[in-house]
């Protein structure tokens, strides 16, 4: 969280007229994205609230089923800068954040951007990259800048990231580290898709595909003020109490429990589900869904016996909302 991050109990109210607006944001948004991919209404909405509540998303699955093609929907759906970077054993921290390189005719160092400088980024298969590629991430998705050479840059605003993880070939890639996945405000699976949505899907892409004829919807400013409304939803005492409890919950049964950020970042969703469904507050109700997909990845178990899902599943069942 930065200095000018709005905290989620919000400085000021969101007005009825704000939420509807944003509210209509994302809709449009959602129906544009549809328009290529079939039949993950629930993860669509899942990144867009994500994206309300200043969060990244690691989309994981086996290869073949959207990942990267749902990240460049989202992303053509706003008229911002998109940029995608192809994580390889072989990249360097470098090809991610820029270089500064020496320029003759000046006699001085230039600073070149790198791929992060974009309202989008694309981290394609990032865990095929080794882990000090991987942590060049770790300060643009936390504060909004890089630092090269000494020297600081802010990122573009808003900044989001939205990385894809190859599940299969475990022989041939790196274990993301748990610093950086706490940085993931949500992380998402995709899995197969049904009979009937799969052969939607290959009606529609037999031909042209979609995503060429996909135009954007919503502008950067239309962002930026839907996410000034969701950080100014209302979130009462006993739903961020609900949130604690939550947490140490599972910080009780787990080897290592949800972290701060990670309780943070369920508020900042559920103030994204808020205005998703038309509502200027927060309910128990929008912490438990999003919970689903914010805690899990920010939990370690010592057994294989119990799954990061099923402590969440637990904790949901157990803490009484109050």
């Amino acid at each position: 969280m930065t200095d000018t991050d709005t905290p989620v109990s919000g400085r000021q109210e969101s007005t009825v007229e704000d939420v509807d607006d944003a509210q209509a944001v994302v809709s449009r948004v959602v129906d544009n994205v549809e328009q290529v991919i079939v039949g993950h209404h629930g993860e669509i909405e899942h990144i867009l609230t994500a994206l309300l509540g200043r969060g990244h998303i690691l989309l994981e699955d086996v290869p073949g089923v959207g990942k990267t093609m749902l990240a460049r929907a989202v992303s053509r759906s706003f008229d911002g800068s998109f940029k995608r970077v192809q994580f390889t054993p072989d990249l360097l921290p470098s090809d991610v954040t820029g270089v500064n390189v020496y320029n003759q005719e000046t006699e001085a160092f230039e600073f070149r951007p790198g791929p992060v400088f974009a309202n989008v980024v694309l981290g394609d298969e990032i865990n095929r990259a080794p882990p000090k590629t991987q942590s060049a991430l770790l300060e643009a998705m936390e504060e909004d800048q890089v630092t090269v050479d000494g020297e600081t840059h802010g990122l573009p605003h808003p900044f989001t990231v939205i990385a894809t993880q190859n599940t299969v070939e475990r022989d041939r890639t790196y274990e993301l580290p748990m610093a950086e996945l706490d940085r993931f405000m949500k992380k998402l699976h995709l899995g197969y898709p049904g009979r009937d949505e799969e052969t939607e899907m290959l009606d529609r892409m037999v031909g042209h595909h979609p995503i060429d004829e996909l135009t954007s919807v919503a502008t950067l400013d239309d962002l930026r003020r839907a996410r000034d409304t969701a950080a100014n939803v209302t979130v009462e005492e006993s739903v961020r109490a609900y949130v604690t409890r939550l947490s140490q919950f599972t910080r009780r049964h787990a080897e290592l429990g949800v972290s701060p950020r990670g309780g943070l970042a369920v508020l900042r969703a559920a103030q994204g589900r808020a205005i998703l469904e038309g509502r200027d507050y927060v309910i128990p109700d929008d912490i438990q869904t999003e919970a689903e997909v914010v805690f899990p990845h920010r939990i370690r178990t010592s057994t294989d016996e119990t799954t990061p899902r099923a402590v969440v599943e637990n904790a949901l069942e157990s803490v009484r909302v109050e």
